[in-house]
């Protein structure tokens, strides 16, 4: 990883959490932030680690808009804005929660779980201590975590490398290196604690290669190897790139190239937060919007 790389993906980032605060409000379609998200990191000579996701209420992550999405920010719905931004593989991951209605101590658990966990993210940490005090937080709120979505270490290219950080005290004793990347990520939630899959999202990955008949199929795969590598992209990105191509793209799909994500819903419909900030361990924090 290259630390001024790093670096200045995270001042971009903080820009677009910046432009997210501004935007998403009452009555704006989501759509239309998305697009002016994706236009602020070209600008800036970047790109996007994965489809900036806009999940909203009981919907924890992976909801990206497809071209068909008229999506527009209602009274009372709380909205998670998580992206991520990679100049030449070095990727930072953000989010917020940003509260159109009054769900203050939801946005207020998550928010204060990162900073404190935060304070745990050194050298000799263990991965459990920062699970438990994120639990300890969250709970403090008479919220619950979600046990089953994790932080992550990150690695060139790769958004979730080996490492997973929890959310409460999992019992992991693995022991934080200096100089490693990681993203944190507390959901606090109203609900059950756990999340299950839901309906197909817009994002897809690169699963595996076979050979292909069809030549317009082969052109749109090599542009995704090129293009994409192992990160995660929006089938909307393919279509603007190859119009009309719905077709091939659907080839990719059948023939188990690329694996879809399905969105993330609290189990028991609950209300989700979340704030997610990249640190590289014993050195500096890399996206300070998240801690706003």
């Amino acid at each position: 990883m290259e630390t001024e790389k790093l670096v200045r993906a995270g001042k971009i980032a903080d820009e677009c959490l910046k432009l997210g605060r501004r935007e998403i409000r009452i009555g704006n379609k989501a759509l239309d932030v998305l697009r002016k998200i994706e236009s602020l990191v070209e600008k800036n000579n970047a790109k996007l680690a994965f489809p900036t996701n806009i999940s909203i209420n009981e919907v924890a992550a992976h909801e990206a808009l497809s071209f068909e999405d008229n999506l527009i920010f209602k009274k009372n719905d709380l909205v998670k804005l998580d992206l991520g931004v990679h100049i030449d593989g070095n990727i930072v991951d953000c989010a917020i929660t940003i509260d159109l209605g009054n769900n203050n101590d939801l946005v207020l658990a998550s928010k204060q779980a990162l900073k404190e966990a935060l304070k745990l993210a050194v050298p000799g940490t263990e991965l459990r201590e920062i699970g438990k005090k994120i639990n300890e937080v969250i709970e403090g709120y008479n919220l619950k975590p979600v046990r089953n979505l994790y932080g992550h270490s990150i690695e060139k290219y790769n958004i979730h490398g080996g490492l997973k950080v929890p959310n409460y005290d999992n019992g992991d004793k693995t022991k934080l290196e200096k100089g490693q990347l990681i993203a944190i990520e507390p959901f606090a939630t109203d609900g059950f604690g756990l999340i299950e899959e839901g309906k197909p999202s817009d994002v897809y990955t690169l699963k595996k290669l076979k050979p292909l008949r069809n030549s317009k199929a082969k052109e749109i795969l090599e542009f995704i190897k090129e293009e994409y590598k192992t990160l995660p992209f929006a089938k909307r990105w393919i279509l603007e790139r190859f119009p009309n191509s719905n077709t091939y793209f659907n080839i990719l799909v059948k023939e188990e190239i690329l694996a879809n994500y399905g969105n993330l819903i609290e189990k028991q419909k609950g209300l989700v937060s979340q704030h997610e900030t990249t640190i590289l361990v014993g050195e500096r924090i890399l996206v300070n919007e998240s801690l706003k």
